[in-house]
């Protein structure tokens, strides 16, 4: 395997390195905003030619002519027309600057890390990705700084949208939706999310209320696309938990681009962090590519790939936990005996073809494939001794074990496997009518999921073994998924009002249930230079299974679940404003979401058991508020709060309960600075904190969200210094960063789950199980171009 991927990566980088002999003199154009962002699906004319051209997602065309003096003029549905004239002596390139027709307050926007380009998403700027420190480097959390957002797992990339679970977010890269592993239990077994930071080129993100283009859940779209670049360039990324190697560039007649990157992940000594010592051996690797082709000033072609190979092996040894408080302190120390293994693998593949049928007629059909092989084995026995600490200063005995509370062995036996195979086809258009801008389309999914799950576990304790799981199940599941929408945007003429309304409708075939889902968006533009604009969406939002939804917490598949439903409501404002010479925007968002067909589901950290019925009905609501801009001269920083209320009721006649993600409260911060005299020398902050989430006493529905669990707080803060070179040389570094990282640089014991020991008497006592420790990391990054 690992030959053909030497060899398929060796011949990538020779097919897109090849050029061509010019034959004529070329124009190569780049189109941009006032905020330096690509303006893609533009109409460019050049005269006395009579050529039309459309640019790419980089904003780039380019074209043939002859010598001698010409125009071109530039038309856009949100852009003012642009004429410019150019006199062709030989290859020439240019550069030019769009203005939107709105001239919407262009002398104080907030850069591209927050531009509301729709109505309902928001654009982050990836420059501020790449620095961002963070335990494993993951491109997902730097979406826990938003508001709205949660992420109480630094080892691992799941976050929560305004109360929803993981599953319940979309997730695209260049318009094909990421698989993820589905039987990972733990966020020390996560590989490396799919999106990689290298490769990224733009970022939109909805928190709710997003427009029938998008797909069917219940939270959150995370759309990515991946960047398509101008000239040849390398990254060189080191760390103590990883690296990554990255190439990109253009031929030199611009038909072709390519972007190739490989990652590791080795988070060995993160995890020598935890309460629980012993062998980590986790091995997590994948290589990813990006790659376009335009066949002809109307098509292009783009080829993604992607694959993932991940190890993870654990042989625990010991682990020694200490709970409670100063009056009554515990200690629980468990000795194990065993390991567990998990082995997974994901290739994913999509083609992808976009045809300018006529000027105004852009179309795209896409065509993808995912293969899946996941393994989870593991055997392990844990004995343990629970007993009360002696919290007397004045004693010889001072924090040493002095009664024993309960003494026993957990045992657990797991050899589970997954194989999924998933092809999907989709087909999307845009049709400019006038000032209008319909879009519609048509997709696929046919899906086959092939399970084997074989796991028990028991307690021996107060003399008597008691088995509390016992699983051996075969499954099979084919079954096709189909879906449509059309949405049209509008605007009056001075945009002072937008509105972008539409329908999605999907069906499955394995419940033979149907979706309709009407949704709308809407934003008021006013003031001076539009600087306050208000938003409303409003819309149905379904969520057709997955084969985890299926099954219970028992492991038996339920052929019988439906779609779980929502209804979106969502209010905002945008305020832009100016404050020491600088731009900054405040932005907030009142939202309430109502949900019926409820699948209930428990969190044991990042698996999600589901009860696979639909039996609960649930509701959220709460308040985001975001400002950010430039605090410091020439960086970016933001400030966001989040308040959230969710509950539910499971129709088991409890009443409404606390969902197990509801976190009433969560504050993100990302903050850079530099020494004023040398822009050079940096400083990132990331922190964030989260109230704590439900939690109750295994198989016990009645209790399940009974307790409050503890605040999550998390700090993590680097030191970076930049070099840059003037070197001819494309082997020679253009640039060099190095950065030393602290992660949890206040040393939080920040609990993830708890587990339940029973002492002698019966009674249950919640261990916390804490998460990674301080810990010093060091980077550096090498660019060259």
């Amino acid at each position: 395997m690992f030959k053909s991927f030497v060899a398929n990566l060796i011949l990538l980088f020779v097919l897109c390195g090849a050029t061509q002999a010019q034959s004529s003199y070329m124009l190569h154009g780049t189109l941009v905003d006032s905020l330096d962002q690509a303006v893609a699906n533009a109409q460019i004319i050049v005269l006395p030619d009579s050529i039309s051209l459309i640019s790419d997602d980089q904003g780039l065309f380019q074209t043939s002519l002859p010598k001698g003096a010409h125009s071109l003029t530039v038309l856009h549905l949100q852009f003012q027309p642009k004429v410019q004239s150019f006199t062709l002596r030989g290859d020439l390139e240019l550069r030019i600057a769009m203005e939107y027709k709105t001239e919407v307050l262009q002398d104080v926007s907030v850069t591209s890390n927050y531009y509301r380009e729709d109505i309902s998403t928001i654009r982050i700027e990836p420059k501020n990705i790449y620095h961002l420190p963070s335990a494993t480097g993951d491109f997902t959390k730097v979406l826990a700084t938003l508001p709205g957002v949660s992420s109480n797992n630094e080892l691992s990339s799941v976050y929560s949208v305004r109360g929803g679970n993981y599953d319940e977010n979309l997730i695209y890269v260049n318009g094909i939706k990421v698989y993820r592993p589905q039987i990972i239990s733990a966020g020390r077994q996560e590989g490396l999310s799919f999106i990689n930071t290298d490769l990224v080129g733009e970022v939109e993100f909805s928190a709710g209320g997003w427009e029938a283009a998008y797909g069917d859940k219940l939270s959150s779209v995370l759309s990515v696309r991946y960047k398509e670049p101008v000239r040849h360039e390398a990254t060189l990324n080191m760390s103590l938990l990883g690296g990554s190697i990255y190439v990109g560039g253009r031929d030199n007649k611009h038909d072709i681009s390519y972007t190739a990157s490989v990652r590791h992940k080795n988070t060995k000594y993160l995890l020598g962090t935890l309460e629980t010592k012993g062998q980590y051996l986790p091995k997590f690797t994948d290589f990813q590519s990006f790659i376009t082709k335009r066949v002809n000033d109307k098509t292009k072609i783009g080829l993604l790939l992607s694959s993932a190979i991940n190890n993870y092996e654990t042989i625990p040894e010991t682990q020694q936990t200490d709970f409670g408080n100063f009056q009554a302190s515990y200690r629980l120390n468990v000795a194990f005996d065993g390991r567990e293994r998990m082995d997974y693998y994901t290739n994913q593949a999509a083609l992808i073809v976009t045809h300018a049928f006529r000027d105004s007629f852009i179309s795209t059909l896409s065509v993808s494939g995912v293969l899946s092989s996941e393994r989870e084995n593991y055997e392990i026995e844990a004995a343990y001794l629970l007993c009360d600490v002696n919290t007397n200063l004045a004693s010889n005995r001072f924090n040493e074990c002095v009664n024993i509370l309960g003494v026993g062995t957990n045992y657990g036996y797991g050899r589970n496997r997954l194989e999924s195979k998933i092809v999907s086809v989709a087909q999307n258009n845009e049709v400019k009518i006038g000032e209008h801008l319909l879009q519609f389309g048509l997709d696929w999914d046919h899906e086959i999921i092939e399970d084997r799950l074989d796991e028990y576990a028991f307690i021996d304790s107060a003399d008597y073994v008691t088995i509390t799981e016992s699983v051996d199940n075969v499954a099979e599941i084919t079954s096709e998924k189909l879906g449509a929408f059309a949405q049209i945007q509008f605007a009056t003429p001075n945009e002072s009002h937008r509105f972008n309304v539409g329908l999605r409708a999907s069906y499955w075939s394995y419940s033979q249930q149907v979706l309709i889902s009407p949704r709308l968006q809407y934003k008021y533009a006013f003031g001076t230079q539009h600087r306050n604009q208000l938003r409303a969406s409003w819309g149905l939002y379904g969520q057709h299974p997955f084969y985890r939804e299926l099954r219970d917490r028992t492991g038996v598949i339920n052929p019988d679940v439906r779609a779980q439903q929502s209804m979106h409501a969502v209010l905002g404002w945008d305020r832009h404003f100016m404050l020491w010479g600088r731009p900054f925007m405040f932005t907030t968002e009142g939202y309430y979401k109502y949900l019926w067909d409820v699948n209930p589901y428990d969190v044991e950290n990042v698996k999600i058991r589901y009860f696979a019925n639909n039996n609960g009905k649930a509701y959220a609501y709460g308040f985001d508020f975001r400002v950010n801009g430039e605090f410091i001269e020439g960086t970016e920083s933001w400030f966001s709060l989040g308040i959230l209320k969710t509950e539910e009721d499971i129709g088991e006649g409890y009443g409404y309960v606390r969902r197990p993600t509801d976190q009433r409260l969560n504050l993100g911060i990302f903050f850079q600075d530099h020494l004023p005299n040398d822009p050079s020398i940096k400083v990132n902050l990331n922190l964030q904190f989260g109230s704590g989430l439900p939690f109750g006493p295994p198989n016990d529905d009645a209790n399940r969200s009974a307790f409050s669990g503890d605040a999550y707080t998390r700090v993590d803060i680097g030191f970076s210094k930049s070099f840059v070179f003037d070197t001819p040389h494309f082997w020679l570094p253009k640039s060099l960063w190095l950065g030393a990282e602290v992660l949890n640089l206040l040393g939080t014991d920040n609990v993830l789950t708890y587990n339940w020991v029973q002492d002698v008497n019966n009674n249950q006592f919640a261990v916390p199980n804490a998460l990674s420790a301080r810990f010093l990391n060091v980077r550096l990054i090498a660019k060259f171009h």
